[in-house]
């Protein structure tokens, strides 16, 4: 079953953006994704007239999201893996991200449980990061045999630092919403109970600053991140041959399979 994307105005000026796919752990699939784009980028009138000024993104049964929904591409081989992991993992996961961190108005993700690879990069593309105490994040490409995009590990970095980052991703596992804290992974924590309330809290404060001043001082924020970010085309060039040879290796496919089957995967370096 696909997941569903749900839309709430909890309060004045605010918008909740609801990932629902509770069947697989808040899972992101293309309905999913293509959702976020949409919803988010639909905002721009009204966050450009003041209308909406703070947005909320969050899950649903105790979840945020598990990442991609990689349950389909097991059944696949050959080039038909890699071309559905391609089109799954890369675009419309890309234009989500994009489009939260364009958004012109705060946000915010709400984090009522365990938030894992494409699904935890799509909260730190928000401004601020709420997390119920008892969660634990990761980021899981070693495990399953992909190379990451460098826009994303570009993402990690400019978040906790390159020494995290690299924690994150070569470990790959999983940790507490405590070290994500300390890590500055996350913004705050609050009790799985006080976790809605707390992030409607901080929307609303949010809301009702200078709408002129918060458009303003995102886009400079945005703009002085971007500036040093600037890679040499051939080393681009590089860094996605990298990860396009990974999204069509065996060894992806069999972390897939591994991951599924909950058993340590069988590495081919191939």
């Amino acid at each position: 079953m696909a997941g569903e994307l749900l839309r709430d105005e909890p309060a004045e000026g605010v918008v909740r953006l609801t990932i629902h796919h509770p069947e697989k752990q808040g899972a992101l699939d293309h309905a999913l994704l293509d959702a976020v784009t949409a919803a988010v980028t639909e905002l721009g009138d009204d966050a450009s007239s003041g209308a909406v000024r703070a947005l909320i993104i969050t899950g649903s049964a105790g979840r945020f999201s598990s990442g991609y929904d990689l349950g389909g591409l097991r059944e696949l081989s050959g080039e038909a893996f890699g071309t559905a992991a391609s089109a799954l993992i890369a675009h419309p996961t890309t234009a989500a991200i994009e489009a939260l961190e364009a958004c012109e108005i705060p946000t915010i993700a709400a984090l009522p449980g365990h938030t894992m690879g494409g699904g935890l990069e799509l909260a730190i593309a928000c401004d601020f990061r709420v997390a119920a105490d008892h969660i634990r994040l990761a980021m899981p490409p070693a495990k399953l045999g992909l190379v990451y995009p460098y826009t994303g590990l570009r993402r990690f970095i400019r978040t906790i630092g390159e020494p995290r980052t690299r924690e994150l991703f070569l470990l790959g596992s999983p940790i507490d919403a405590g070290t994500a804290l300390a890590w500055g992974l996350i913004s705050g924590t609050a009790d799985a109970e006080d976790l809605q309330d707390e992030a409607l809290a901080l929307a609303v404060e949010l809301a009702g600053n200078a709408p002129l001043a918060m458009r303003g001082n995102k886009r400079a924020l945005r703009a002085l991140a971007e500036a040093d970010d600037q890679l040499d085309a051939p080393v681009a060039a590089s860094l996605l041959a990298l990860r396009e040879a990974s999204i069509r290796s065996d060894d992806l496919r069999e972390g897939v399979t591994a991951f599924a089957e909950k058993r340590p995967a069988v590495w081919r370096n191939r």
